[in-house]
């Protein structure tokens, strides 16, 4: 198990590295530069001396190897449109999409698991219907349109906030007043999040807890007496549970690809934010860091999952076949 937990943190490492390297090189390479936008307030001497300044005017492999050499140091450069460090950046934009993303993925589990094991156990019925319909539409509707739907919705009842992730004065209230503001704002982006990870949950968890209750076991609890309900979750659930604990890491590896959309139609001050600012700004740095963090979520989520099944499985961890 610790060879096989080693080879998967190099696995790890290299993916940020050659995920965050390739995102360094291509927007270097873009046509453009950081300077470009500001080509109407400079004239052509002083954007000139900019770039000079901000090291930009440097063949690309010096600009890679020099940022290579801060990056194995965690050192990912200075932010060209903040003129903060990247790591700055990253370390608080990482910790409002993992509030984001804790909170959608606790929904999607109280929502589809529950769902999941209800329309499995059934073979028909109008519940069972309905279920299935909105488990479709949930994987259906892109997290564009869906963000788009939600933001509408708050901004027609007013139940919730639009968008952001404390209101204008939140720097001024208690902690508990802060904590409530925030939970006032998390349900729109959390929902646009979630939905479809519950949907996927929903599918997945009813198609493994079918199988499971088919299994001659789940039989002989029923024969002994116990109840239809109890069977299931006593017996069929705890087996069904190998191929959904699988999905949770790559569940967790989307969540940053998701939260792009998410956060830029809410305005939620993550990183998926602040990849599209730094991507409208050819921030090269910050566009690299914040690669370098969508493949950290990655590798862990590929990770976790990895160490679930090798969890259920052993012989996925000690490298034996079936």
């Amino acid at each position: 198990m610790g060879r096989y937990l080693l080879r998967r943190l190099g696995f790890a490492l290299l993916l940020v590295l050659v995920v965050s390297s390739a995102a360094l090189l291509l927007t270097r390479l873009a046509p453009g530069d950081f300077t470009t936008d500001q080509a109407f307030l400079l004239d052509p001497a002083a954007r000139e001396r900019l770039r000079a300044e901000l090291g930009l005017d440097r063949p690309i492999a010096v600009q890679y190897l020099a940022w290579l050499r801060g990056a194995v140091q965690f050192d990912f450069g200075r932010s060209l449109l903040y003129s903060r460090p990247v790591s700055t950046l990253l370390s608080e934009r990482a910790l409002n999409t993992a509030v984001l993303a804790t909170a959608a993925l606790l929904l999607a589990t109280a929502i589809g698991i529950p769902l999941g094991i209800y329309s499995g156990s059934r073979t028909r019925g109008p519940g069972r219907s309905i279920v299935r319909v909105l488990s479709v539409l949930g994987i259906s509707v892109p997290p564009l349109i869906g963000s788009l739907m939600l933001v509408f919705i708050a901004a027609r009842t007013g139940w919730f906030p639009v968008g952001g992730m404390t209101s204008s004065g939140g720097l001024d209230l208690s902690w508990g007043q802060w904590l409530a503001d925030l939970a006032r704002h998390l349900p729109v982006p959390a929902l646009a999040l979630g939905i479809p990870l519950a949907a996927s949950l929903e599918r997945l968890q009813s198609q493994a807890i079918a199988a499971a209750s088919q299994e001659r076991f789940v039989a002989a609890s029923r024969a002994r007496g116990l109840e239809r309900t109890q069977a299931l979750l006593r017996h069929a659930w705890p087996v069904s549970l190998r191929p959904v604990l699988g999905l949770y890491g790559v569940m967790i590896a989307s969540l940053f690809s998701g939260s792009f959309i998410v956060e830029v139609v809410t305005s939620w001050p993550g990183l998926g934010r602040l990849m599209f600012e730094a991507l409208r700004a050819r921030d090269l740095f910050l566009v690299a860091g914040c690669a370098a963090t969508g493949a950290l979520f990655l590798a862990l989520g590929t990770l976790v999952a990895d160490l679930l099944l090798a969890y259920t499985d052993p012989r996925v961890g000690s490298g034996e076949r079936a």
